[in-house]
């Protein structure tokens, strides 16, 4: 009977039926004594057999901190729809001492393991989609268009780079006028999206607030302009009056609810998921 309660229990935790657990959490990436782990939310009602897009978020915080926690209201959601989603924990600088190379490095390393484990995870490697907030918006945009910034222990024959992404406010502009200059300098060249856009780009949704304090709309209107020019998608939506993480549900029910839905609309168009029954 003892070992019969230990084994329910340790399903609970590990496929999630109690109540604030991921589904399933999985190491990832060990530097030193540092040990990074992705949450994982499958499909409840899934077909097991046919492997399913799988949506990969990045939390914001500058950088500096923040946790997975952020996307768990985004992540519940698209796994009902249909999509395998991850949530990567990743080193920052109130938590590891670490710069913003590091953020793209860890980024880079989490897409490349879920990408290598397609097979046990049950997705389609061919349909993976970056996503993220902020400074989170920019690591998964890093790992589509940043060359640079690899772990020298990564597999680099494993690509990083999405099939997609949805963008929530993305630091997309570490140039001298953009975010985060003071920290990267003129390694901006190599580090921001904006200057590293290049033909094969994935296809894109962006989401801003016009009276965000950290990105102007004229940057992301840039954006989308020379991601077109480039021949690649790029849908921009603009929420006017909204600030900075407007798409929070914990910030706004009503734009959180926006959001998801442009973002469900895009992944239709895509054939990443069916239209609501």
């Amino acid at each position: 009977m003892k070992q019969t309660f230990l084994y329910i229990f340790f399903l609970s935790i590990t496929l999630g039926i109690s109540n604030g657990f991921a589904q399933e959490k999985v190491l990832y990436k060990q530097i030193d004594t540092t040990k990074l782990f992705i949450d994982i939310y499958y499909p409840k009602h899934a077909d097991a057999s046919k492997p399913k897009p799988a949506m990969v978020f990045f939390f914001g915080g500058g950088w500096v901190g923040g946790t997975t926690s952020q996307f768990l209201d985004q992540a519940k959601y698209f796994s009902e729809r249909g999509l395998v989603c991850f949530l990567v924990d990743y080193r920052t600088k109130n938590k590891n001492k670490t710069t913003p190379f590091e953020c793209v490095k860890d980024a880079k390393s989490a897409m490349r393991y879920i990408r290598k484990n397609a097979v046990k995870f049950g997705i389609d490697p061919d349909k993976i989609i970056g996503s993220g907030g902020s400074a989170g918006g920019h690591l998964a945009a890093a790992t589509a268009l940043i060359d640079d910034y690899n772990e020298k222990t990564d597999d680099l024959t494993i690509s990083c780079k999405p099939d997609a992404l949805v963008l929530f406010n993305p630091v997309i502009d570490n140039g001298p006028a953009g975010y985060g200059y003071e920290r990267i300098g003129d390694a901006y060249k190599s580090f921001s999206p904006l200057h590293n856009i290049k033909k094969g780009a994935p296809p894109t949704i962006i989401f801003l607030g016009t009276k965000d304090k950290h990105i102007p709309t004229v940057a992301m209107e840039y954006y989308k302009l020379v991601m077109e020019k480039i021949g690649s998608r790029c849908e921009l939506h603009l929420y006017p009056n909204a600030e900075h993480g407007f798409f929070n549900q914990s910030t706004s029910k009503e734009n959180y609810t926006s959001t998801v839905n442009f973002a469900d609309l895009f992944l239709q168009s895509l054939g990443y998921l069916k239209p609501k029954e």
